[in-house]
């Protein structure tokens, strides 16, 4: 049994880490509702954004463009999202599990794109084949960090060194809740038309200045960018949401673990207490 002397020590050791624990969660509860609330207004230009893109596309009608070019997916890279630092719970492991999924599940030759410290070391202690990385985003995410990730996917798409090409990001559906999801990035694929109310997809007559081959060059390259954008809001209001419960969680087990050495402590320095009782009796009887 160990000593008072370890239980103390123990005791003093979890009571350092519980703090330590509980400063971390409300950290990453004020990032988290940053985050979030930062997540819940991309929301709804995304969509519009999805929605001009498919009705402009149906409109331009076969409008030729390098991002839409469909070929065989002989190479395929997969840009994968993923956390800087741990103690986020099972976070950054949903996400690399569900890209080595993904890359197991096609024939074709597989690069990556690494975003985030955690998933670049993972798989380059794996021996895959990390086209780019890139690590130390910080908290903040700009539009610039998705503009340099969709330029270079693009460039790559648009000289055939990459025939397709995902990405693997984790959506934020609430607090406690964080799902890994793939969406095609590219060829771009414009969404259907609107519904014109009949069940049928509605087509919009467009008028377009100076052309159609125009419009869809500065409109294709926005949409990917603003893909990728919201995928790295995504998963950054999702690991702070993982962060914040996983801290919780070990500020509760760390208050557990110190219930029970209090109560072993006690229970030995009582036992220590009786022993000392027992002799000091056994002694004075010794004298009579």
């Amino acid at each position: 049994m160990p000593s008072l002397r370890d239980l103390r020590r123990r005791i003093k050791s979890i009571k350092s880490t519980q703090q330590i624990t509980k400063a971390m969660k409300a950290v990453s509860a004020a990032k988290m509702r940053r985050s979030q609330e930062q997540v819940l207004s991309a929301r709804p230009y995304a969509r519009r954004m999805k929605d001009v893109l498919g009705r402009v596309a149906t409109a331009a009608g076969g409008v030729k463009h390098p991002l839409l070019d469909v070929r065989e997916p002989r190479r395929v890279a997969y840009v994968v999202i993923t956390a800087d630092r741990g103690l986020c719970g099972g976070f950054n492991a949903n996400l690399i599990r569900r890209a080595v999924q993904e890359t197991k599940n096609v024939s074709a030759e597989v690069s990556l794109v690494c975003v985030g410290r955690k998933g670049r070391d993972y798989f380059r202690r794996r021996g895959y084949n990390i086209a780019q990385q890139y690590v130390g985003l910080g908290e903040t995410i700009k539009l610039s960090h998705a503009q340099e990730i969709a330029r270079y996917v693009m460039d790559k798409y648009a000289a055939g060194e990459f025939d397709a090409v995902y990405l693997i990001y984790s959506e934020f559906v609430n607090v406690l809740v964080q799902r890994p999801r793939v969406v095609k990035l590219l060829p771009v694929e414009p969404p259907e038309g609107q519904d014109n109310g009949e069940g049928k997809p509605g087509r919009v007559e467009y008028i377009f200045e100076p052309s159609a081959e125009s419009v869809l060059s500065e409109l294709l390259p926005m949409y990917v960018e603003n893909m990728v954008f919201h995928g790295l809001l995504e998963s950054k209001a999702s690991e702070h949401s993982a962060r914040m419960t996983a801290m919780d969680n070990a500020t509760k087990n760390a208050g557990d673990m110190i219930d029970r050495l209090t109560l072993s402590m006690n229970r030995a320095r009582q036992a220590a207490i009786t022993k000392e009782i027992s002799e000091i009796v056994g002694g004075a009887a010794a004298l009579e």
